[in-house]
């Protein structure tokens, strides 16, 4: 089961384990073990002695092997791809979509286990997406919200999958051969942008005119002036 919490990048380990108290032990109980990176929040001496008293155990992540933790990279990449879709160009709203992402996340079917992790949990799906709300009513705009991210999550949980095998293959792939007048997608990596973070950013940019090619693996291409 898997729960998003909004939060600052400027948290305290104090900050940390208040989260933790209220939205994982209250309602699960002590974990065995918790798997996280090398964040400074994770390594901090305060962090460290209440695992320590608790009697939980950390597994942290190599540095720069951040594998040992991927089903978690897994999910976030799954997060920020759906969080893209619907925040506003300034990104002040993401923390109003978690909620709804957490529940469309938990109540979608997992190619792993064939089913969702509430039915893992609770052995039953939370009932929603047979109930018709007007839109010409207040509470209408939300309830397309939340069906319209039930639909998105869905959607990238299959998407996730043939990225997944695509990356396995990667090293079998032939380069296109892109030829002038070809429409190409660019990709925003190393863009600048106006978006207060990139992760929420597209991730694709065009599809822009090739004007020629240069060697085998780059183009010229048609860009705007700004």
């Amino acid at each position: 089961m898997e729960i998003f919490i909004p939060t600052y990048s400027s948290i305290t380990a104090l900050d940390l384990a208040q989260i933790f108290i209220s939205h994982v032990l209250s309602k699960n109980g002590l974990p065995i073990s918790i798997v996280s990176d090398r964040g400074s929040l994770f390594v901090s001496s305060f962090w460290t002695q209440l695992c320590q008293q608790l009697k939980i155990s950390r597994d942290l992540s190599t540095a720069f092997h951040p594998e040992t933790d991927g089903q978690t990279g897994r999910v976030n990449q799954i997060l920020e791809q759906y969080l893209w879709m619907y925040v506003s160009y300034h990104q002040d709203d993401w923390h109003t979509w978690l909620p709804l992402a957490k529940f469309s996340y938990n109540n979608a079917e997992h190619s792993s286990t064939k089913q969702s992790p509430f039915f893992t949990i609770y052995e039953r799906n939370p009932s929603f997406g047979s109930i018709y709300i007007s839109q010409d009513t207040p509470t209408g705009n939300l309830s397309t919200k939340f069906q319209s991210v039930q639909k998105a999550v869905k959607e990238e949980l299959e998407s996730a999958i043939k990225r997944f095998k695509k990356y396995a293959d990667r090293n079998r792939a032939i380069t296109p051969d892109f030829q002038p007048g070809d429409k190409v997608w660019l990709a925003s990596k190393n863009m600048k942008t106006t978006r207060p973070t990139k992760k929420l950013s597209e991730r694709w940019l065009g599809p822009f005119e090739v004007l020629k090619k240069i060697g085998s693996h780059a183009c010229n291409l048609n860009l705007p002036q700004q």
